[in-house]
C-alpha cells in the first residue's frame, strides 16, 4: 500500500471482530511508532499493550458516557495506550526551547499518526481517543508521575468500516506568503 492510498484509506473504526492480531502485525504496528520523528530525536513515547478484559474495561470507564468509542476499546482484541514523557521533547538544558512549552503532544501526535497508518496497512483498524479523563487512566494502567496518558486506541480488525468524512479543499486552508492571501 503507497502512503496516500494509507492516508485516505485510513478511518476511525469503533466496530472490531474478536479475531486475535498476529504478533508480527503489532510488531510492525510498533516499529512505525519507534521510527515516528521527534524534537531532536527524543522519542518522548512509550507504549501500554493492554489485552486483559477488565483492564480495557476499566480504561473504557474513562471516557465520558455515551463516546461511541468505550465499546470499541472492550470489544478490540487489544487497546494501545501512548503515554508521554515530559519535560523531555521541545527542552534545551532543562528548558523549554521555545514558547510552546513542552512538546510532547506533538511528538506523540506524529508517533499516533504512524500507529493509525501502519495499521490500516496491514489491515486493522484504529481510533485515536483523546477524551477520556487522563488521571483516572494513568491509574488504571499505573503510569508514574512525569508522564502522561495521551491516547488510546483499540487495536484490530474492523467488523466495518466507516465511510470517509468530506474534506476540505485545499483552496479552503491554503494561503499564499501571509495569513489570508489566497
Amino acid at each position: 500500500m503507497d502512503s496516500m492510498e494509507a492516508i485516505k484509506g485510513r478511518r476511525s473504526v469503533r466496530s472490531y471482530k474478536s479475531d486475535p492480531i498476529p504478533e508480527e502485525k503489532l510488531r510492525k504496528v510498533l516499529e512505525a511508532v519507534r521510527w515516528a520523528p521527534s524534537w531532536a530525536n527524543t522519542q518522548c513515547w512509550e507504549t501500554i499493550v493492554v489485552r486483559e478484559h477488565g483492564t480495557k474495561k476499566q480504561l473504557a470507564e474513562t471516557l465520558p458516557p455515551g463516546n461511541p468509542s468505550r465499546e470499541a476499546i472492550v470489544q478490540a482484541p487489544l487497546t494501545l495506550a501512548l503515554i508521554g514523557i515530559e519535560g523531555r521533547a521541545g527542552f534545551y538544558k532543562g528548558t523549554a526551547a521555545t514558547d510552546k512549552g513542552d512538546w510532547y503532544m506533538f511528538d506523540c501526535g506524529l508517533a499516533a499518526q504512524n500507529l493509525c497508518l501502519a495499521a490500516h496497512a496491514e489491515g486493522l483498524g484504529t481510533v485515536i481517543v483523546g477524551l477520556f479523563d487522563a488521571a483516572k487512566a494513568a491509574e488504571v494502567l499505573q503510569v508514574p508521575q512525569g508522564k502522561a496518558v495521551v491516547i488510546i486506541t483499540p487495536l484490530g480488525f474492523p467488523e466495518k468500516v466507516p465511510a470517509p468524512p468530506k474534506r476540505k479543499e485545499i483552496e479552503e486552508f491554503l494561503y499564499q506568503e501571509v495569513y489570508g492571501k489566497r
